[in-house]
């Protein structure tokens, strides 16, 4: 970084904290883009299960997040977060959003004073509603310009196996942007970059919930007119909140947007769809999460998201009757006829 806050070049010493599937593959994409590029880049990995850094550093794979995937050698990982952060110029954030601003607290004073940060998460914070840039922003007390969010169609073992995907790096300083798409340009990962921080992450928020309701709709063995109905009714949904809080449409038409939320709503790599089928096929909320090693973010954060959008006035039917759902306030029988159950109206209004 210059002294007038300008990046050059890419990154050199970044940690990644959070060595889930998401995590351990964008650690993976730096390496591979520092490989690319011929640049020198060290990376460390922060994980709180010694099984799983012990794997990572003895035989270069994380079997219980990523199967038999092989990770570059210059990855690193600890269960010691002191020596992660030690010197990292880029800190890149993928942990449980309802646990980060606890950890945060803890990681402050371990973040280098001119470190940007970017946050790989897509939540939004039960009791506050804040999406996780602001949380990262309130307890680091670092400026608007250092915190940054990727997000898009960004299925974790897709990427790791090498497909080609797009994604978007988003900060108010176009510099910054530029500095973290250059640290995780890949050949197999394209990242574009956007100033839209509140569009690009209420994109990644709000999906996982219509994810979820897409979900139910397979489990219950509705047909594609039914999916593709929710899915695009939940885009104009994510669009609606996005807009009230200052998000710009265009970034609902892309990647972080339209992009992610087809992802996440049609594959069985997502953790969403998968959460939700198994409520559509009568499984409770504690039988899917002991059928599932990762965390659905949609069925904590589905709440949130309502709460926002009563708070703003914003209409948001499918979230509404997900997590009427969620609360047992109404069966997976009934969420496929109230979708479709609200005033007529042109398309155009949404």
């Amino acid at each position: 970084m210059t002294a007038d806050g300008i990046h050059l070049g890419s990154a050199r010493s970044v940690a990644v904290l959070g060595a889930g599937s998401w995590g351990t593959t964008f650690a993976k994409i730096l390496a591979d883009a520092a490989t690319a590029s011929g640049d020198e880049r060290s990376i460390r990995l922060w994980g709180r299960r010694s099984e799983v850094v012990e794997q990572i550093n003895s035989i270069h794979r994380n079997f219980q997040y990523l199967k038999d995937t092989e990770l570059p050698v210059s990855i690193t990982a600890s269960t010691d977060v002191r020596e992660v952060l030690a010197g990292a110029d880029l800190v890149v954030l993928a942990v449980p959003a309802q646990s980060l601003r606890l950890q945060l607290r803890e990681w402050k004073p371990l973040i280098a004073p001119d470190a940007v940060v970017v946050s790989l998460m897509k939540g939004l914070e039960l009791s506050t509603d804040a999406r996780m840039s602001e949380v990262i922003g309130e307890e680091l007390g670092i400026p608007q310009d250092r915190v940054a969010v990727v997000s898009g169609p960004n299925l974790a073992m897709e990427i790791a196996r090498e497909e080609p995907t797009a994604s978007v790096v988003a900060c108010t300083d176009p510099a910054a942007a530029g500095w973290i798409a250059r640290s995780c340009t890949a050949p197999y990962f394209r990242p574009y970059t956007t100033g839209d921080i509140v569009g690009v992450e209420i994109g990644g928020i709000v999906k996982n919930v219509i994810a979820l309701a897409v979900g139910i709709c397979e489990g219950k063995q509705m047909g594609d007119n039914t999916k593709a109905s929710v899915i695009t009714r939940g885009l104009a949904e994510t669009s609606r909140l996005a807009l009230a809080l200052g998000g710009e449409a265009r970034t609902m038409a892309g990647l972080a947007g339209l992009g992610d939320l087809v992802a996440t709503c049609s594959s069985p790599l997502s953790r969403n769809h998968t959460a939700g089928r198994l409520l559509g096929q009568g499984l409770t909320l504690e039988e899917v999460a002991q059928k599932m090693t990762q965390t659905a973010e949609g069925i904590k954060s589905g709440q949130a998201v309502h709460e926002l959008a009563g708070k703003l006035g914003v209409e948001m039917p499918i979230t509404a009757a997900v997590v009427a759902v969620l609360a047992g306030k109404l069966s997976v029988d009934q969420l496929g006829p109230l979708l479709l159950a609200r005033d007529l109206k042109p398309e155009g209004d949404y």
